[in-house]
């Protein structure tokens, strides 16, 4: 086992919290991806970022395993608007970049400022800013994030909606969204983390509404850059 994926272990309280390992890793792979990635590479930024979490030090983000069911996504349902929950530091926001379809956008919300400052300026650095949008802040902070996301997104104009953000938060920030009514009959929420560390109550309203309000397919997968844990994606279509 990587000393980087214990000293993650050692610092999840820190993590948990501030979603920052605490030794400095995401802000090292940044300046790591400028250094060595082309300018204006969406898909050599995303290589590496890949390259640093498996030779450097252990990342957070869906990784390339699960970062393929995400491209499978986007490819299929040709997405105008995209809305990413949980941004670390900007390398699934570039992996939905890059297969966008002309005119397509992606607004990332991400809780951490600093995660939030490094995630945009990798996204600066691949050319991807006329995608994405960073957006600091979190959907259950009494309403403000969810105001300034309504100056871009109409009802029914959320088409893919990416949950990677606090596990605890899969559900009631899914409801909220429900409620903005960005939704439509035939919009795909894609989650990760299911498995590991897990999110239970997200799992089990997707069971409870299996055929009614929701059609959910579980791509059996496992845990970010590595193979012995495993993980779960589900992928979820709205019915209506």
């Amino acid at each position: 086992m990587r000393w980087s994926f214990i000293r993650l272990g050692l610092g999840m309280k820190r993590l948990l919290k501030d979603w920052q390992v605490g030794d400095g890793r995401e802000a090292s792979c940044v300046d790591y991806v400028l250094a060595n990635a082309r300018r204006d590479d969406v898909s050599d930024a995303i290589r590496a970022i890949d390259d640093y979490a498996y030779h450097k030090k252990f990342l957070i983000n869906v990784g390339d395993e699960k970062g393929k069911l995400l491209d499978d996504v986007i490819e299929r349902v040709k997405p105008r608007r995209v809305l990413e929950l949980g941004a670390y530091v900007g390398y699934s926001a570039l992996r939905i970049a890059q297969k966008l379809p002309p005119g397509g956008r992606l607004y990332s919300v991400e809780f951490s400022p600093a995660n939030a400052e490094l995630a945009r300026r990798v996204v600066e650095h691949a050319g991807a800013q006329d995608r994405v949008a960073i957006i600091p802040g979190y959907l259950g902070d009494g309403g403000a994030t969810i105001e300034r996301l309504k100056s871009v997104l109409g009802p029914g104009q959320l088409d893919v909606l990416f949950i990677d953000h606090a596990k605890e938060e899969y559900l009631p920030d899914l409801e909220r969204i429900l409620a903005a009514g960005w939704l439509h009959a035939g919009s795909v929420v894609i989650a990760d983390n299911i498995r590991f560390p897990g999110a239970r109550e997200y799992q089990a309203y997707m069971t409870a509404q299996e055929g009614k309000r929701w059609s959910t397919r579980a791509h059996q997968t496992h845990a970010e850059y590595q193979t012995f844990i495993k993980d779960v994606v589900l992928e979820s279509t709205l019915i209506g």
